[in-house]
């Protein structure tokens, strides 16, 4: 597995790496052990980087990964975020920084957090007393580099005014093109780009279903791609987007990585699966290289992405 570098403060990851979401929240019943041996897997095929957040599952997918990755903490890096409430509200006052990343580090049994991240922002806390905060972790040796995510180019550059940012996260797949709107200032920054749900959040894995084939609880019920008005169009994007992978002898899932790391030689994306087979095929697509001519036949397809936005 080749390695990315992401920012100029000396994180560097796998260039594909994993996102445990699906762990512990959001994608219908969990499976603790599934989720383990897939973590596992994805470490043995050259993973290097796993994110995680306090709200999946309000603290039980961080124990869960800190679980997993216990025998190799030393071999990898790992990202956890901190920022909402219960009830998605914000909440980035610093008193409720301090007892999350204090709660992260336990839940991970972790010494330190190697990439802390603002889940989101706080209209009522300026990003640089937010910053301000979590430059307290780095000099006490807890957290080794900073990260904001589902942010706006104006936050990141006040944030970075504080202390160095290293990596933004934000939602990027050939359904989902909000995050190229970064590109300047991530570049004139220095700045890594972490692609979460680089799968369109299932539609472009391969076996996209409507939403009554979902649990009411799964995120994909709030998602305008799934929305009856635009799936059938949706489907039709998919169906042309398959046919270029079948004639690369690949699957969708594996063009829809290689899309990405062909964009920009900073983003990593982070597809997240509960099955080890899976997350073995999402790995393979570091070995395909697009050419030039599939950019621009697969932005052809999707040129403003999904029908009805990701919505979220």
């Amino acid at each position: 597995m080749r390695q990315r570098t992401l920012g100029r403060q000396g994180l560097t990851v796998s260039e594909i790496s994993y996102g445990a979401m699906g762990t512990a929240f959001a994608y219908g019943p969990s499976d603790d052990t599934a989720s383990i041996t897939a973590i596992r897997r994805a470490h043995e095929l050259g993973v290097t980087h796993f994110d995680t957040a306090e709200m999946y599952g309000w603290g039980e997918g961080e124990k869960l990964l800190g679980n997993a990755l216990a025998p190799i903490r030393d071999e990898v890096t790992i990202a956890t975020k901190f920022g909402l409430t219960p009830t998605f509200a914000p909440n980035s006052r610093p008193e409720h920084i301090r007892e999350v990343v204090d709660n992260s580090l336990r839940n991970l049994s972790v010494e330190v957090i190697d990439v802390l991240y603002q889940h989101g922002p706080d209209p009522d806390v300026p990003v640089e007393d937010v910053v301000g905060v979590m430059k307290e972790f780095v000099d006490a040796g807890k957290v080794r580099y900073l990260g904001l995510s589902n942010t706006d180019a104006e936050s990141i550059r006040r944030a970075h005014a504080v202390h160095p940012i290293s990596v933004l996260q934000h939602e990027y797949s050939i359904f989902a093109h909000d995050s190229e709107q970064f590109f300047p200032v991530l570049e004139e920054l220095g700045i890594g780009l972490v692609a979460y749900s680089p799968l369109a959040r299932g539609f472009l894995s391969g076996a996209v279903k409507s939403r009554e084939h979902y649990d009411a609880g799964d995120i994909r019920q709030m998602i305008p791609w799934w929305a009856p008005e635009n799936f059938d169009q949706n489907l039709s994007i998919v169906t042309e987007l398959t046919k270029i992978a079948e004639g690369k002898g690949v699957t969708l899932s594996q063009l829809a990585l290689a899309w990405l790391l062909a964009k920009k030689d900073y983003i990593v994306p982070i597809p997240g699966s509960r099955d080890r087979e899976r997350v073995a095929q999402n790995i393979a697509a570091a070995d395909l290289e697009l050419t030039a001519e599939d950019l621009a036949r697969i932005d052809e397809i999707a040129p403003r992405g999904g029908i009805g936005g990701r919505g979220m």
